[in-house]
């Protein structure tokens, strides 16, 4: 029993000693959530997986069919089959973390918990795992058994499928939050989003896909014929044609682009050649894994850097950082001491 010894930990963030913990399930109040490798199954019964199914002995006719209105079926399967897919964690990933982080001061987690929120294979997590003092992994997909693999042995992890709009835990449940690149994949306004997750935490690090604002405007002008091809593309779920795509968009468009920004270096123009910048330091797998994301998530918002700093209404402080990838940015206290300062 994984949790045994997490019993504390969970009264906490649910806010109640009503707690009861069983073999395959965990009774909150009165609600009872199935425990499935490890994860506890917060999603609701006709917000499940296909795999949650089978391995509950659930049938589709036994559960109702109505859906809340942001639920994307399509996007949830569409991550679930991704990290399924590019499952391993990559030397890439490690560098990827400390771009993302360059902002926050690390030596401040030793005693913090954190939440991982759309976790994905658990890759940034992978990364805290020997420095935080609790961190919780929270996926509305598949992803979430993936990385409940890739941090076996680990005993300072919790595990939760559920939809980020419906956590159910109490106000500040954690010290720290991070969410990246996953709000821009909502049908809601990310940055709203952003407003609405100020109550589970006093510090969010979040990253956004960027507008392009910082780019020549051919790039927009590119971006604009992916998105439209995306929109036919992403209907297609067949796994073969998903990972030969993913194959073809990797060394006919991303390699070429990149090997053009490097004959560029020498002019320091290379930043001009789309994708360059973001991908010259990255290895296949990797890149076909971003081709993936890009092409078969029917969502995607994007925001400039005047729509984050309009988050100032609601955030004591919001610091982007000015490195890639564009844009991620802390919302926190002012002085607060999980700010990097320069």
């Amino acid at each position: 029993m994984y949790y045994k010894d997490k019993i504390k930990f969970l009264e906490n963030i649910f806010d109640t000693k009503d707690i009861v913990l069983k073999d395959n399930f965990l009774i909150v109040r009165d609600t009872k959530y199935p425990i499935i490798n490890d994860v506890i199954i917060l999603s609701e019964p006709n917000e499940y997986t296909c795999f949650v199914k089978k391995k509950l002995q659930v049938k589709s006719t036994d559960i109702g069919t109505i859906k809340s209105t942001h639920f994307a079926e399509d996007i949830q399967y569409t991550f679930g089959a991704e990290w399924e897919t590019y499952d391993k964690i990559l030397m890439e990933h490690e560098k990827e973390f400390t771009q993302y982080f360059d902002i926050v001061n690390l030596t401040a987690f030793r005693n913090a918990c954190v939440c991982d929120l759309g976790c994905g294979n658990g890759r940034w997590s992978y990364f805290l795992k020997d420095i935080c003092k609790k961190i919780i992994l929270i996926d509305f997909s598949d992803a979430i058994f993936i990385a409940r693999k890739n941090l076996s042995g680990v005993n300072n992890c919790l595990f939760f499928m559920c939809d980020l709009k419906k956590l159910p835990f109490k106000n500040n449940f954690v010290d720290f939050l991070f969410c990246l690149g996953v709000l821009h994949h909502l049908s809601t306004p990310c940055i709203n989003e952003v407003r609405n997750l100020k109550k589970f935490a006093p510090r969010l690090l979040i990253f956004l896909y960027y507008s392009l604002d910082n780019r020549p405007k051919y790039f927009r002008a590119i971006l604009g014929i992916v998105t439209f091809l995306r929109l036919f593309i992403c209907k297609i779920r067949n796994p073969i044609f998903r990972r030969i795509f993913s194959q073809i968009g990797t060394f006919f468009l991303y390699v070429p682009l990149i090997f053009l920004g490097k004959l560029m270096k020498p002019l320091k123009l290379s930043s001009n050649i789309p994708l360059y910048d973001a991908y010259h330091n990255k290895g296949i797998e990797r890149i076909q894994q971003d081709v993936y994301d890009r092409f078969f998530t029917r969502v995607e918002q994007r925001v400039s850097r005047n729509d984050i700093l309009k988050l100032n209404d609601t955030f004591e402080n919001v610091k982007i950082s000015n490195n890639l990838p564009y844009y991620h940015f802390l919302c926190s206290k002012i002085g607060d001491v999980y700010e990097k300062m320069e």
